[in-house]
């Protein structure tokens, strides 16, 4: 969770601004049939109430287009908010005027008032900036809790954070993190099923995890447009021809990218989605009568996908696998539902079908996380930024570990260039908080001293683990202290595979560097091809467990780990800070389980790989990077300064 939340500020005395989702579902009478968004709201009410904060909530309900319509005023959420409460819960009929402004003046701690329907004023979805200005003006703070309405950027979810700070409310909180556990770090197998009419309303789910799952389970309508792609007839079915390219590009991706796609085997079909209609059951895709509709998937399609959730350690569901609402084409979905309440995986489920079919088959306690989001919740796991999410504030990284920058300059810089380069850069660097350091080649070592005199570090790039001996080339340690040299590196990539250094040579590298007092900054990374095959993490295990084996706590505690993706690096690729932060924290874990939480916690680890001006700030926010290992903007002295100082240029 990387906003704060209403745990990160002090609430008492304060008028809180609170957007909620209270769009709940109204019968004939106008009563409530469905509370339970007013039931997730509670803990943050509560939170603000006993806190002593005055309560100011807005919510939208419908669509009233700027109008005042009186089936769509919030009286009833008033009521039943009173009820659960046990407080009263004063009431406004419009949702901003000057008695409104006089009676939240005079609320007392602990007062909960609530405003009429917010969509009520047409100012509100226009996120129009006066308006924005003038409901700000009622409080102190901004508390988003509608997650439900994070993706639309309103007066009410997102212009206010322009005039009062906003945070998250504990709904928002555990939303973010549930849905960030499936994007960022999900356990594997991760299975996503997704259903639903058409391809363009999840295309961009299955684009943003595909590289991060393991399966897709394909149903509903859209299941169609990715049979046609295949080459079925799919009779009068719901199909989007215009997207037989994208179904057949995600199944090319898919297999390039070793994840499974499974599409239906059998289907129940009938002329028309309705009750009392002739429906008929088919045992293969390829028997689709011309004049009948796939509106379900079948026994053996259900068989198959429980077959795979069964195996799943997370799952991700949006979407119906037929025409739900009608009963006959209900039990594709059931059939899912009941697998994936049953399974043993971590479970997030969102969309008002697939919510429904739990619900008939009275399994949602079984879910872990059940979205109250709709369209927040599919706009989040695309990928996409909410604007009610990025309008509150970032929570402050605190990082124990001293952040540290070094320059690899690899085979560059001769005298000459090393006295160039020291002139213009120490003539503007100026010490802070990160420790800045150099590897260079061997030939500079002498002219670099210079650096020590401004607390810059330097090393070498390079070494032999033996004292002496008939090593025509090499160097050892003992000869480099001549130059007092504060780093080694040991392990990158280069040496790794032109060099063809194997995990036994660089054991016995880490070995002596620590007992010489040297700072072992240890590289390891993953190659394109390993990245694409997922062996990711199995690499790095086998590159850390192979070095340290033999490698005390104590010992370890001294080593500076840089991750640097082989793939990255000379390329101009990067990971994304998302990415990189994740394998960081792989890494981290490693140290966690193989020594201890203690260690995990101290020792620093960089990121290298491209590193550049304009991307280091991005990666140094992030709560697992400690640094940088950086190649060709190291050779430049007004790029590596604006590094240093993480300034983009």
């Amino acid at each position: 969770m990387k906003k704060q939340t209403i745990r990160d500020i002090d609430l008492a005395g304060k008028k809180v601004f609170l957007r909620v989702d209270f769009n709940v579902p109204l019968d004939k009478e106008g009563h409530i049939t469905d509370d339970s968004r007013i039931i997730a709201s509670l803990p943050t009410i509560n939170y603000l109430v006993d806190n002593g904060a005055k309560v100011i909530i807005a919510s939208h309900m419908g669509r009233p287009d700027g109008e005042y319509t009186e089936g769509l005023r919030l009286d009833p959420v008033a009521r039943r908010l009173s009820e659960i409460l046990g407080r009263d819960v004063k009431k406004m009929d419009v949702v901003l005027d000057d008695y409104v402004k006089r009676a939240v003046a005079n609320m007392k701690d602990k007062e909960i008032i609530l405003l009429e329907n917010i969509r009520m004023d047409i100012r509100e979805t226009d996120n129009d900036d006066h308006f924005a200005k003038e409901l700000a003006s009622l409080a102190d703070v901004f508390v988003n809790d509608a997650f439900g309405a994070a993706h639309r950027a309103h007066a009410s979810t997102e212009g206010v954070s322009k005039y009062i700070p906003g945070v998250a409310g504990l709904l928002m909180e555990k939303e973010l993190a549930h849905l960030s556990r499936a994007i960022e770090n999900p356990e594997k197998p991760f299975v996503v099923i997704i259903g639903g009419a058409k391809i363009t309303d999840k295309i961009g789910i299955i684009e943003n995890l595909l590289n991060k799952v393991d399966s897709v389970l394909i149903g509903g309508g859209m299941a169609n447009t990715f049979l046609m792609a295949q080459g079925y007839k799919v009779g009068k079915s719901l199909v989007e021809p215009d997207k037989l390219d994208v179904a057949n590009n995600i199944l090319e991706e898919a297999k390039r990218l070793k994840v499974k796609i499974l599409l239906p085997v059998d289907c129940m079909i009938a002329t028309l989605p309705r009750e009392k209609d002739t429906v008929e059951y088919c045992s293969s895709m390829d028997n689709i009568n011309q004049d009948k509709m796939i509106l379900d998937i079948g026994p053996e399609t259900v068989k198959l996908y429980e077959k795979e959730i069964k195996t799943a350690k997370t799952i991700v569901w949006n979407g119906p696998m037929g025409v739900f609402e009608v009963d006959d084409f209900s039990k594709g979905t059931e059939g899912v539902a009941k697998a994936v309440a049953n399974g043993e995986a971590f479970s997030i489920v969102g969309g008002g079908d697939s919510m429904a079919a739990l619900k008939k088959v009275g399994l949602s306690y079984k879910i872990n996380h059940i979205s109250t989001g709709g369209g927040a919740s599919l706009e989040f796991l695309e990928g996409k930024r909410l604007p009610g999410i990025e309008a509150l504030i970032d929570k402050e990284i605190e990082k124990k570990r001293k952040p540290v920058i070094v320059g690899n300059w690899k085979m560059h810089m001769n005298h000459a260039e090393t006295r160039n380069f020291l002139e213009k850069f120490l003539d503007e660097y100026q010490q802070n908080d990160t420790e800045v350091g150099f590897c260079v080649p061997f030939t500079s070592l002498q002219v670099a001293d210079r650096m020590k005199e401004k607390g810059i570090k330097i090393g070498a790039q390079n070494f032999y683990y033996t004292k002496e001996g008939a090593y025509t080339g090499e160097v050892s340690l003992e000869m480099l202290s001549d130059y007092h040299i504060d780093y080694i590196l040991i392990g990158h990539s280069e040496r790794r595979s032109l060099f063809l250094e194997d995990n036994e040579l660089l054991r016995k590298k880490l070995e002596k560097a620590i007992d010489s007092k040297v700072t072992p900054i240890f590289c390891v990374g993953e190659s394109d091809e390993q990245r694409e095959a997922n062996h990711t993490k199995a690499v790095l295990m086998d590159q850390l467990a192979s070095a340290f084996v033999n490698v005390s706590e104590q010992d370890a505690e001294k080593v500076i780990i840089a991750y640097e993706p082989v793939w990255a690096i000379g390329t101009g690729k990067t990971a994304t800070k998302e990415m990189a932060d994740e394998t960081i924290a792989f890494i981290r874990q490693w140290f966690k389980e193989t020594y201890s939480t203690r260690l995990s916690d101290k020792i620093r680890i960089q990121y290298g790989g491209s590193v550049k001006p304009g991307n280091i700030r991005e990666l140094m926010s992030m709560p697992n990077i400690d640094g940088a290992l950086v190649g060709g903007a190291s050779l430049i002295p007004e790029d590596f300064l604006a590094l240093v100082n993480r300034k983009e240029e």
